[in-house]
């Protein structure tokens, strides 16, 4: 129905139409999905930072007034870690792999600091299963890869080679 009415699937559960030379897709999910940074502010919100050495996640507060008394304290952050090195693959699939059109390799290297030899094994077998295409620049799902898309992310989560 969405396609009849003119609207394309470019991402996961998400779909456009176009508009012109631009079109509507949603910017900031976009950032979310090509593993940007964001600043979460708010009772609940969410934050990922990175800088030269590490990738954060941060959590607020949830509960509206432990926001609020923690903002008198100076103290918004529910929970604070630090992506493992081993963890990143996974975490920039999880997100760049959404997307229809997938992500440049460049990309992978500017956002995680890692090579992406790190993947190419991960990238090769499920290229092999027809879940990944890689010829014409991007890497992206195939149409099966977006039917199974838990199973095509299952082959870069916890990914000990980084």
């Amino acid at each position: 129905m969405l396609a009849a009415g003119g609207f394309t699937q470019y991402e996961t559960s998400a779909f456009a139409k176009p508009a012109g030379d631009t079109n509507s897709r949603c910017r900031h999910n976009l950032n979310y999905w090509n593993f940007g940074d964001y600043l979460g502010i708010g009772a609940g919100a969410h934050s990922k930072l990175s800088n030269h050495e590490t990738i954060w996640r941060e959590a607020r507060h949830r509960n509206p007034r432990a926001y609020l008394e923690g903002a008198v304290r100076g103290d918004f952050i529910s929970t604070q870690q630090s992506v493992a090195g081993g963890d990143l693959p996974g975490e920039f699939m999880m997100n760049a792999l959404r997307l229809n059109e997938g992500f440049l390799p460049r990309l992978f290297t500017e956002r995680t600091g890692l090579p992406l030899a790190v993947i190419e094994e991960s990238v090769l077998a499920a290229r092999r299963e027809g879940l990944l295409e890689t010829a014409a620049g991007p890497i992206r799902p195939t149409p099966r890869g977006r039917r199974f898309l838990n199973r095509l992310l299952a082959g870069f989560l916890n990914d000990s080679r980084a």
